[in-house]
C-alpha cells in the first residue's frame, strides 16, 4: 500500500503565518520530516502520535545527507503512511525540493506541494518596506549566497546583482557576503548602497539592521552570528 507525501511550506517561523492547508496536512500526517527552521511551535499543529523526525540542514553543523532524507520519505510513504515534508519559507525557494520530488516520483508515490510565505517577503514586511518601488525598483531577484561547498557560487550574474535599480535578496549569504560585496563594488554598485540584514525573521529573536553594502560586509567579516538571516539591498532599503 502506497501512502502520500505533502511538501509543506511552513513560512519564515511564525506559526501564525502557516496557511490553512499547511495546518490541515500537519494535522492528518502520520510522520513529519521537518527542517530546523520549521520546528518549535509550528510542530504543535502535528497530529498527536505522529512521528516527528528532524532532518534539517544548517551551515557549519552536522546534517543528514540529502539521499538519506529522500530515502526516509520514500520508506515512510511506501508503508502506506501520510507524510509531511516540512520546509521553511516556501519549499520551492532554495529548499532542495527538486531532489526530493525526483525521489518520490521514482518511487511512484503521489504527492502535493503546499506553498507558503517566503522568508524574503517576511523580511521586507519586518523592515517595513516594499520589495518593488515605482520607477526605482521594478525588478526583484533572489539568489543563494553559497554553493554546495559553502563558498560563494562562481557562476553568479554579477552585472545583474550590481544593478542599482533592482531589489536583491541574498539567501544563506552571511559568510560569503564580504566576498560578494567586493565583487559588487567592482562591478559598479556604490559602496554606500543601502542594505538590510534581517535575522530570525518573524520569530521572537527577530532583528532587522539597516546598513550599507560596505559596512555590512565589514561587520560580517568580524562576526556572522548563529541566527539564520537574509540580506536585502537595493532602492527599497532607502525608506525610513
Amino acid at each position: 500500500m502506497t501512502g502520500h507525501v505533502s511538501f509543506v511550506s511552513s513560512g519564515p517561523g511564525d506559526p501564525e503565518l502557516l496557511t490553512l492547508k499547511a495546518v490541515d496536512r500537519l494535522q492528518r500526517a502520520d510522520a513529519v520530516l521537518f527542517d530546523d527552521l520549521s520546528s518549535g511551535p509550528i510542530l504543535a499543529h502535528a497530529r498527536t502520535g505522529a512521528d516527528l523526525v528532524g532532518v534539517g540542514k544548517r551551515a557549519g553543523r552536522p546534517s543528514p545527507k540529502q539521499n538519506h532524507v529522500s530515502k526516509l520519505l520514500v520508506d515512510y510513504a511506501s508503508s502506506g503512511q501520510r507524510v509531511v515534508r516540512l520546509k521553511s519559507g516556501d519549499a520551492g525557494l532554495f529548499g532542495r525540493l527538486e531532489e526530493e520530488l525526483v525521489a518520490v516520483r521514482a518511487g511512484g508515490i503521489p504527492y502535493d506541494i503546499v506553498p507558503g510565505v517566503p522568508s524574503a517577503m517576511a523580511a521586507a514586511a519586518a523592515a517595513g518596506i516594499p520589495l518593488t518601488r515605482r520607477f526605482t525598483a521594478r525588478r526583484v531577484q533572489f539568489v543563494t549566497g553559497h554553493d554546495a561547498n559553502g563558498q560563494l557560487p562562481a557562476d553568479l550574474n554579477l552585472p545583474a546583482l550590481a544593478d542599482p535599480l533592482a531589489s536583491t535578496v541574498i539567501f544563506m549569504g552571511k559568510r560569503t557576503f564580504p566576498a560578494l560585496a567586493t565583487q559588487l563594488i567592482a562591478h559598479g554598485l556604490p559602496a554606500d548602497h543601502p542594505a538590510i540584514l534581517a535575522e530570525a525573521v518573524s520569530t521572537p529573536d527577530q532583528r532587522v539592521d539597516r546598513s550599507t553594502i560596505r559596512d555590512l560586509a565589514n561587520r560580517l567579516l568580524k562576526d556572522v552570528g548563529p541566527s539564520p538571516a537574509l540580506i536585502v539591498y537595493g532602492p527599497l532599503a532607502e525608506l525610513d
